[in-house]
């Protein structure tokens, strides 16, 4: 694709084609492969806040709403130097809601393996970000992700609801099974009950309060 555009004076590489130039693929849509990582994070910072600072001893996340980071994926380039600063990046969390079309559902998955292929290319350490939406994305949310790897969920606002719960924990077990995972980093909570089974099986638990959840332990 990018190939093809390089060739088309006029054509302007709208989707990004640059990033999955060197690109294999995996699954049904043909996410970009994520070569696997056993980095542990020290410090999470949000790539909101992780443009302004200085410290660079820690992990980008981007668990905070998409208008926050929408512009890594318009320009990408624009903040490669930054990002290699940083000593890793949690792949982009780009929302899939449950009364998302499907195809959304999959552009966002996508969008995030075809940021975090390109990164790697660029000397920078990933760990692939697993989200998932309804149950139509379970069967493609692990796609060109390397078993026995070290991953990264989400849980903030997850568990609250029970709808959301049930949907959370489903696609959790669906994850763990297929790719079992070397470890799990969490962003949010791990209530016991729930993720007790995968500490016992052995995967690492590593977990981070939230923005949310530290700012309010701060007022406190």
């Amino acid at each position: 694709m990018s190939k093809i555009n390089s060739h088309r004076k006029s054509c302007k590489d709208v989707f990004n084609a640059f990033l999955v130039s060197l690109a294999t693929y995996a699954g049904v849509f043909e996410f970009p492969k994520i070569k696997p990582i056993h980095d542990i994070p020290n410090r999470l910072i949000a790539f909101s806040k992780a443009i302004s600072c200085k410290d660079y001893d820690q992990w980008v996340h981007f668990f905070e709403d998409d208008y926050l980071f929408e512009r890594l994926w318009r320009n990408p380039a624009k903040y490669l130097e930054l990002l290699k600063k940083y000593k890793g990046v949690i792949l982009p969390d780009f929302s899939l809601y449950r009364d998302m079309p499907l195809a959304m559902q999959i552009w966002n998955i996508y969008r995030s393996r075809a940021i975090g292929h390109w990164l790697q290319v660029n000397g920078v350490k990933v760990i692939p970000n697993i989200r998932f939406g309804d149950r139509r994305t379970y069967r493609i949310c692990c796609d060109g992700i390397e078993r026995y790897s070290v991953i990264a969920i989400g849980t903030h606002g997850t568990l609250k609801h029970k709808d959301d719960r049930e949907i959370f924990l489903t696609g959790l077990e669906v994850v763990v099974n297929r790719l079992k995972p070397s470890a799990i980093v969490v962003y949010g909570c791990t209530p016991e009950k729930y993720f007790k089974k995968y500490a016992d099986a052995g995967i690492r638990i590593v977990q981070f309060d939230s923005d949310y959840a530290t700012s309010r332990k701060e007022v406190v």
